[in-house]
């Protein structure tokens, strides 16, 4: 609120910001990621998900740590199986992403791609979008399974950054391939 009301102050609102004293709220970072042995579980859980779109929805979140809702909303138009990326046109901070895909990543995006003709990667008949919107209980099974607890979607990037680590990445690559603005 305080941004807004000094946005509006600075096109000629010309009273003061109500939100001038009131302190910010304390935020802090989570964490969250798997671990080896976490990682083990997950993927046993999610190989047998009873639901294969989610399954494969939630090996592309891993694989390419984008955003869930990037995921979701994923067009074949944005795939290039030759070059071996994904497109993101806009993304959370308004500009384009590319990401390149692993052969794993490759390998679940051509079987899909072989068994439809909707525009997009995860389409959905029961949403107003077209494309998948709610892999929530799904996700919550594969929790469940892997005996996983307080994990969100979100911490597959996480996970993904993480393990880059792990094995030498440097910041500014991790930061590159999930799309960061900054270095932070």
């Amino acid at each position: 609120l305080r941004a807004m009301f000094n946005k509006a102050i600075e096109w000629g609102w010309n009273k003061p910001n109500p939100a001038y004293a009131v302190k910010r709220f304390k935020e802090t970072s989570r964490e969250r990621f798997l671990s080896a042995q976490e990682m083990k579980r997950f993927l046993a859980a999610l190989d047998n998900a009873s639901c294969e779109t989610v399954r494969d929805f939630l090996y592309l979140c891993l694989f390419t740590g984008a955003r869930r809702s990037n995921v979701q909303a994923m067009q074949w138009q944005q795939i290039d199986f030759d070059a071996a990326i994904w497109t993101i046109p806009k993304t959370k901070n308004g500009k384009p992403h590319v990401i390149p895909l692993a052969q794993s990543a490759l390998d679940i995006l051509k079987c899909r791609k072989s068994r439809t003709n909707s525009q997009w990667v995860f389409p959905s008949g029961k949403s107003k979008s077209g494309h998948l919107e709610n892999p929530f209980p799904i996700w919550n099974e594969i929790l469940k399974a892997a005996g996983i607890a307080d994990l969100r979607m979100h911490d597959l990037r996480r996970t993904l950054g993480s393990w880059q680590a792990a094995l030498g990445a440097n910041s500014y690559t991790i930061g590159k391939s999930l799309g960061h603005s900054s270095i932070q």
